[in-house]
C-alpha cells in the first residue's frame, strides 16, 4: 500500500480538486524536461513542469505479475521545450519518465505514480506521440548471449577488434544531390565496391544535421554513381555540401566476416552449429 504525505493526504480529504499530472524526462545525457497538464507552469521539486505543450496521456493499468504494461504520452511540439529535431535525432530514446500527481495549489505537495522508459515517438503535424513502457519492459529484452550463427558482436567493438579508423573500412564525402529525404548521391566514395557500407553508420560532420548518426540501408554504385539510402531520416533536411563520414558495415556472417574483414578468429556466432533439420533428423535403419 502506498503511503501518501500528510498534507497531499489531507489535499485529497478536503474534496477540492487540485491535483495535475507532470511527467519528468531525463534523457541519457542527463537533460531533464518538464510536462504538466496544467494550465500554467508548476515549479516541483526542482523541475518546472510547462503547460504550454498542452500534453496529456492515457491510463496505464496496473496489475501483478511481469507483464510490461505501457501506456501513452501526447502534446505538441515546441522548440522552446520538447523540439522535433531533438526528437529525430534520438536524443530522447529510452529516455526515463516519471510520472508525478501535485496539487497545483501547494506545488511542494506530490507523490510520484510510476516510473518508465520512453519507447517509440511519432511525430506529425506538429505533434508528438510518445510510448510509455513500464520497467518491466526490460525483463523482456536478451540478456548475456545467444546461440546463433549470426555474431553478436558489434562491428569494431572490444569483441569484435575490427579498427573502423583504417582507411579500408572508412571513408569521407559530401552530399553531391539531394533525391530523398534520406537518399542522396555521394561525393568522395569512389574508391569503394557497391554494398561495403551498407549497416555502416554515417555521421554528418557538417551542414544542419552535423553531429547526427545513423545506419545505412544501402550503398549503390552505377556507372560512376554513388548513392546512399539511410535507415533513418535527419532531423534537417539534406543539403548539397553537407559532409559526413562512413565506416564499413556488417551482416554478421561468419562468410563476410573473413572476406571483408579478415577476423574470423574474433567471429562472436556460431557458424558451424547445427540447423534443425538436424535437430529433428531420426534413426533410420541404412542410414549414416
Amino acid at each position: 500500500m502506498r503511503t501518501l504525505p500528510a498534507d497531499f493526504a489531507a489535499a485529497l480529504a478536503s474534496g477540492a480538486t487540485t491535483l495535475a499530472r507532470c511527467w519528468r524526462i531525463t534523457r541519457r545525457d542527463g537533460a531533464v524536461l518538464g510536462l504538466t497538464e496544467h494550465d500554467r507552469d508548476l515549479a516541483v521539486d526542482g523541475t518546472t513542469f510547462h503547460a504550454a505543450a498542452g500534453v496529456a496521456g492515457s491510463e496505464t493499468p496496473a496489475a501483478l505479475g511481469f507483464a510490461a504494461n505501457a501506456g501513452e504520452l501526447n502534446g505538441a511540439l515546441a522548440a522552446d521545450q520538447l523540439d522535433e529535431r531533438d526528437l529525430a535525432a534520438g536524443l530522447y530514446d529510452g529516455a526515463d519518465v516519471e510520472l508525478l500527481l501535485v496539487d497545483w495549489s501547494n506545488p511542494a505537495s506530490s507523490i510520484r505514480l510510476r516510473r518508465a522508459r520512453l519507447g517509440e515517438v511519432r511525430r506529425e503535424g506538429g505533434v508528438f506521440v510518445a510510448e510509455l513502457r513500464a520497467l518491466a519492459d526490460a525483463l523482456g529484452q536478451v540478456r548475456g548471449r545467444l546461440f546463433t550463427r549470426g555474431c553478436d558482436a558489434d562491428l569494431g567493438d572490444a569483441r569484435c577488434r575490427v579498427d573502423l579508423a583504417a582507411p579500408a573500412f572508412r571513408g569521407s564525402g559530401t552530399v553531391l544531390t539531394v533525391a530523398g529525404a534520406g537518399l542522396f548521391v555521394a561525393g568522395g566514395l569512389d574508391g569503394f565496391a557497391a554494398g561495403w557500407f551498407t549497416q555502416g553508420r554515417l555521421v554528418f560532420t557538417g551542414g544542419a544535421n552535423a553531429g547526427f548518426a545513423t545506419e545505412v540501408k544501402a550503398h549503390d554504385a552505377l556507372a560512376g554513381t554513388v548513392r546512399l539510402d539511410l535507415w533513418q531520416r535527419p532531423p534537417e533536411p539534406l543539403g548539397v555540401g553537407d559532409a559526413f563520414t562512413v565506416t564499413a558495415g556488417c551482416d554478421k556472417r561468419f562468410a563476410t566476416c573473413g572476406a571483408r574483414f579478415a577476423n574470423t578468429a574474433n567471429f562472436r556466432g556460431m557458424p558451424h552449429m547445427p540447423g534443425n533439420d538436424a535437430v529433428l533428423r531420426i534413426a533410420r535403419p541404412g542410414a549414416s
